[in-house]
């Protein structure tokens, strides 16, 4: 047989044509209201919620992804900034290497900050997004086997309704036939008609039963597949807003610790920050919120060792936040709770605090 293209011959081809055919065929009976058409509301309740839901997916997947892109282009803004400031600032002045680190760090910041939000967020979603095509090409298989199966039913239901019909036309010119026949033939003529009836009916009746065979089961894998795919996009959107969320606070939080540094260093000439100032200087001027305590703040005037897993190692000159007990009964007499300076303004975390003599300080 002849091949039209790669894979393809002239048989397929016409089968392919005339499927079309028929399909286009069905179609306008049933918008003419000749022909009944398979309805599942259910199932097309289930298809609009698809519809929607691979919208949602889509356009979330395209405004982060021009998130991703306006922090990409906020990265190379901030670099060429960066490093304008970075070359202005003279060699001698106090800080140099510092001001070098802080801009690395700042580049850094951005660079895993965009490598997160791709990895975590955009990523699972392309994901969660493949599988959308494959299932829209199943539901557009589903409607066509669905006119498919239409066009069966209604073909041999035809066949049937026509049956006696035909049957009645040709009874009186086969007796006639039959009579005019020699006798050996006479019966065989009868046999032939209602073989060649019967099996026009049986082919119709064996197309039929394909074509609900196909449909039935692509409609059950889609019945099952597509209310789980529905429930699936909760856990994707919780996931991909959590990671953005968290990612979010954590450049900002980290990008905080860098770029008060720079500032001050650019305008002041002199790193400001308390973990670059030096000590014999006296306090930093520029000094981050203490935590909410009492804001009272003792000077430790002679070393205390902690003689349990709740008390403060104390040296002395150590400065302490004193904070409010937890509840009042906690606290006994001559004993203060706090945590060190020092820890609070190089982590920003209270939950190491401790109980120390107050005997041991006193208040600045």
């Amino acid at each position: 047989m002849a091949e039209i293209g790669k894979g393809v011959t002239a048989g397929k081809l016409a089968i392919n044509v005339q499927k079309k055919f028929t399909r286009a065929q069905e179609k306008v009976l049933q918008k003419l209201g000749k022909a009944d058409e398979t309805r599942d509301a259910a199932f097309e309740e289930t298809v609009g919620s698809f519809n929607k839901q691979m919208v949602e997916g889509a356009k979330l997947q395209k405004d982060l992804k021009a998130y991703l892109l306006a922090v990409k282009t906020m990265h190379d803004a901030s670099r060429r900034l960066q490093e304008c400031l970075a070359e202005m600032y003279d060699p001698e002045w106090f800080g140099k290497e510092e001001v070098d680190s802080m801009v690395e760090d700042t580049d850094a910041n951005w660079t895993d900050y965009y490598e997160k939000l791709t990895d975590e967020s955009l990523l699972s979603l392309d994901t969660y997004l493949s599988q959308f095509p494959d299932i829209k090409a199943r539901l557009a298989k589903r409607e066509r086997k669905m006119v498919d199966f239409d066009s069966a039913r209604h073909h041999f239901a035809s066949i049937q309704k026509g049956k006696k019909k035909d049957e009645a036309k040709i009874a009186k010119p086969a007796a006639l036939l039959e009579m005019a026949a020699p006798l050996w033939a006479q019966g065989l003529l009868s046999a032939h008609q209602v073989a060649q009836t019967h099996l026009s009916k049986n082919q119709a009746e064996e197309e039929l039963g394909r074509a609900q065979k196909v449909f039935e089961e692509l409609n059950v894998e889609l019945q099952d597949e597509l209310p789980v795919l529905w429930d699936s996009r909760v856990g994707v959107y919780v996931n991909t807003f959590q990671n953005l969320a968290s990612n979010q606070e954590k450049f900002h939080r980290d990008m905080g610790k860098v770029s008060v540094c720079v500032c001050v260093c650019l305008f002041f000439f002199a790193c400001f920050c308390p973990s670059h100032w030096p000590a014999s200087w006296g306090a930093s001027p520029y000094t981050p919120a203490r935590p909410r305590t009492k804001h009272t703040v003792v000077k430790v005037l002679h070393d205390y060792a902690a003689t349990d897993g709740d008390e403060l190692e104390l040296k002395t000159g150590d400065m302490v936040l004193v904070m409010a007990f937890d509840s009042p009964d906690e606290q006994d007499d001559g004993w203060l709770v706090g945590v060190k300076e020092s820890h609070w303004l190089q982590h920003k975390d209270i939950s190491i605090k401790g109980v120390f003599p107050e005997n041991f300080t006193q208040k600045v």
